[in-house]
């Protein structure tokens, strides 16, 4: 399996958190050593594992970010 080589840049927020310590958090991601984009996932208290997650451009957040305002 490739290896996935990652740096979170900047953490903008936890979303949650489980009883065991992981958080589903909002951060700033470099995947690979390309561009960061926006990521949410489940991450263990010491980023060394994370669960499946989501990643979005700056387009898309704005595009998020628009839908929720219309919605509540």
């Amino acid at each position: 399996m490739a290896s996935i080589n990652y740096e979170i840049i900047e953490t903008i927020g936890v979303l949650s958190e489980s009883p065991k310590g992981w958080r589903k958090e909002l951060n700033l991601v470099s995947w690979n050593e390309r561009p960061p984009k926006y990521d949410i996932r489940d991450w263990s208290p010491d980023h060394e594992k994370m669960g499946k997650g989501i990643t979005l451009s700056d387009e898309e957040v704005e595009a998020l970010k628009a839908l929720l305002q219309e919605w509540k």
